[in-house]
C-alpha cells in the first residue's frame, strides 16, 4: 500500500513537472489551450482524479486559468510594477520570462496646453514632444505609455528617434531624475484603449501616472496602462519607528 501511494505521488509531480516546464518554456504561451483532464489521463495512463489535482495546483501557481465550459488555458503573465521605484518596462517584461517588444505609434512637438499644465507644473510658453508607445511581453499588448517630454529640459528629445531605446530607458540616460512623484488609480477600458491592449471593452484597468524632476527642472509626465487582469501594484515599506 505504501509503494502504490508513493508510485502515486511520483506520478503526480512527473506531470506537474511536465506541464509547468511546457508553460514556463514558452512550448505553450499564454492563450495555449491545455488538452481536457480525461485526454491528459489518458496520456499518463493515471485516474482522472490525480490530473484534477495536478491542473489544481497550476491554477494555484497562477500558471493556467479554468474557464467554463472552455477548458483550461495558460495565464496571461502577471507584472508587478513597485510604487516607490522607477523600473523600466522591458526589465518588468523579462523578468516575467516574456519576450519584450515595443513600438511608438505616435510622436509629435507641440506647445503647452491648459490641460497640460492642470497636471505639470511646466511654463505655459515650454514646448513638449508628445509620446505614445505600446509596450509588449510575448507578442501581447503590456502596456500602453503616453508621454509627454519638457524640450526645455530634455531639448536632444526632439532629435530622438526612439526606434531601438524605450523613451523611459532613453530619459533615464539623458535626463537622471531626482525626485519623482506617482499616482496610482483605477479606469474601465472605453474609447481605443480596448482595441490597443486588446481587452473586452469595459474591462478594468491599472492606470501609473508618473512626474520626474531633474536638477535643472520638471522633465516627463507619464501615463502607463495596464490591464488591471495581468497586473499588480507591490510596495516595500519600513515602520517610521519601531513600537515600544
Amino acid at each position: 500500500m505504501q509503494q502504490q501511494s508513493k508510485s502515486r505521488s511520483t506520478l503526480h509531480q512527473t506531470i506537474l513537472g511536465e506541464l509547468e516546464q511546457k508553460i514556463v518554456s514558452g512550448e505553450w504561451p499564454p492563450g495555449h489551450k491545455l488538452p481536457f483532464e480525461l485526454d491528459l489521463a489518458k496520456t499518463y495512463n493515471v485516474s482522472r482524479m490525480t490530473v484534477n489535482k495536478v491542473m489544481t495546483q497550476l491554477v494555484k501557481a497562477g500558471l493556467i486559468e479554468r474557464r467554463k465550459r472552455s477548458g483550461s488555458f495558460v495565464a496571461q503573465p502577471k507584472g508587478q510594477s513597485a510604487i516607490l521605484e522607477i523600473n523600466d518596462i522591458e526589465s518588468e517584461v523579462r523578468a516575467l520570462g516574456q519576450s519584450y517588444a515595443f513600438s511608438i505609434l505616435s510622436k509629435a512637438m507641440r506647445p503647452m496646453h491648459e490641460i497640460d499644465t492642470a497636471d505639470w507644473d511646466v511654463p505655459g510658453t515650454a514646448r513638449i514632444l508628445v509620446l505614445t508607445c505600446l509596450h509588449q511581453a510575448g507578442g501581447v499588448p503590456f502596456c500602453l505609455e503616453e508621454r509627454l517630454i519638457n524640450l526645455d529640459v530634455v531639448p536632444e528629445a526632439s532629435s530622438a528617434a526612439f526606434e531601438t531605446e524605450p523613451p523611459g530607458n532613453w530619459l533615464i540616460r539623458q535626463a537622471p531624475w531626482s525626485t519623482a512623484e506617482h499616482r496610482i488609480f483605477a479606469v474601465n477600458a472605453t474609447d481605443r484603449l480596448p482595441a490597443l491592449l486588446q481587452i473586452p471593452k469595459g474591462s478594468a484597468c491599472l492606470i501609473v501616472e508618473r512626474r520626474t524632476w531633474s536638477e535643472v527642472g520638471p522633465v516627463t509626465h507619464v501615463r502607463l496602462t495596464y490591464p488591471g487582469k495581468q497586473h499588480a501594484i507591490v510596495a516595500r515599506f519600513s515602520p517610521a519607528s519601531k513600537p515600544a
